[in-house]
């Protein structure tokens, strides 16, 4: 699904109270149509975890991804840049 309709998607759940993370590929859809919450990793399409087999790395970008939700300091149409290293 492209990373323009997760965002609207996204926004859609949100007004009727259901809280979401998005992953997304592309940062500039993401800034310009601001999902609620969104994890922008830097993976090839197809890869939104990384690397195949990575267990503990994926492990990561599920937590980073999923910690967004409980987090008080961010405001609506947050977008968090996943590192890497």
């Amino acid at each position: 699904m492209c990373n323009q309709t997760v965002s609207l998607a996204a926004a859609e759940l949100e007004k009727r109270g259901i809280a979401t993370v998005t992953l997304q590929f592309m940062k500039e859809i993401a800034l310009k149509v601001g999902p609620p919450r969104a994890l922008w990793v830097p993976f090839p399409h197809g890869f939104a975890l990384g690397k195949p087999g990575d267990h503990a790395g994926q492990q990561k970008v599920l937590m980073a991804a999923l910690s967004l939700l409980s987090r008080k300091d961010i405001s609506p149409r947050h977008l968090e840049l996943y590192e890497t290293n």
